[in-house]
């Protein structure tokens, strides 16, 4: 053995700490949020939490991306998630308007984080679940936090585009937040949008509108939240009745009483379900 030989200290690679870096980005924007409410700049609070929506998103895709994925990833990113879209969005609606209900207000804005911590728990226990079925990763089991974040600020960020006196109505607000709140706590099936495919022949419009979305957002993006956040909501009956019939067409495939309406069949003559050929991931 040589004498005098130092230890090497165990280093981490770069590329996994960057999903981290974001997350930890995402979180501060999150609650600067909470500071622009406090000296009422509304429009920065929002802003904020937008910020924080749009990192949320970065920071999977770059872990995957990087192959960096780690259980002290996961845990971060789902407490910065409470902070970001559970903490931040009750503060904010309770410094603009709920503080007038005092106590009550308080609730909702109890009941709103609750219902966020209680969605984010639940969802770290059924990831990689084996007993689901295989169509479920399309789907998340209620409200996702970023967008049960962006709904319950909806009422805000309209006030930015019209002047409706009901907007601003504590008791309305209160409420808002309760179903809000309970649409992330429900078992309602909604698009996770993950590994979505699109034609070719899509290929091009779809980039078009793109583009149209970039501009919509940039000249007028209140405009274009409120937009988007109403079409998340409209989208919900459509994915519930999307996971149905995917349901029903695997428990047929299990019974064996017919063929799936959405299979296809193989090379050699095998029906597999939602168009994809055995062994495709």
């Amino acid at each position: 053995m040589i004498k005098g030989r130092r230890r090497r200290l165990p280093v981490i690679s770069i590329s996994k700490l960057i999903p981290n870096m974001i997350t930890v980005m995402a979180l501060c924007a999150g609650l600067s949020g909470v500071r622009f409410a406090l000296n009422e700049q509304w429009t920065l609070a929002v802003g904020a939490i937008a910020v924080a929506a749009i990192l949320d998103t970065l920071d999977g895709s770059m872990a995957r991306l990087l192959k960096g994925q780690s259980k002290f990833g996961a845990e971060l990113d789902s407490l910065g998630d409470f902070i970001s879209f559970g903490v931040s969005p009750a503060l904010i609606l309770f410094l603009w308007s709920t503080q007038d209900l005092k106590s009550f207000g308080w609730m909702a804005a109890l009941f709103f984080s609750t219902c966020m911590a209680l969605r984010l728990a639940r969802f770290n226990t059924k990831t990689d679940d084996p007993t689901l079925p295989p169509f479920t990763y399309r789907f998340f089991t209620g409200v996702p936090a970023p967008a049960a974040a962006g709904l319950g600020l909806l009422p805000l960020i309209l006030s930015f585009e019209v002047d409706l006196g009901f907007l601003h109505q504590p008791h309305f607000l209160a409420g808002w937040q309760v179903v809000v709140g309970l649409l992330m706590v429900s078992q309602i099936p909604t698009y996770s949008f993950k590994g979505a495919r699109v034609p070719q022949k899509l290929a091009l419009p779809l980039l078009i509108v793109m583009g149209l979305c970039v501009a919509w957002l940039v000249s007028a993006p209140w405009q274009f939240f409120s937009a988007l956040l109403f079409s998340y909501l409209v989208s919900l009956p459509f994915s519930y009745r999307s996971y149905l019939r995917l349901q029903r067409t695997v428990e047929v495939e299990e019974e064996g009483d017919g063929e799936p309406e959405d299979g296809t069949s193989d090379a050699d003559g095998n029906v597999t379900p939602f168009g994809k050929a055995k062994g495709e991931n």
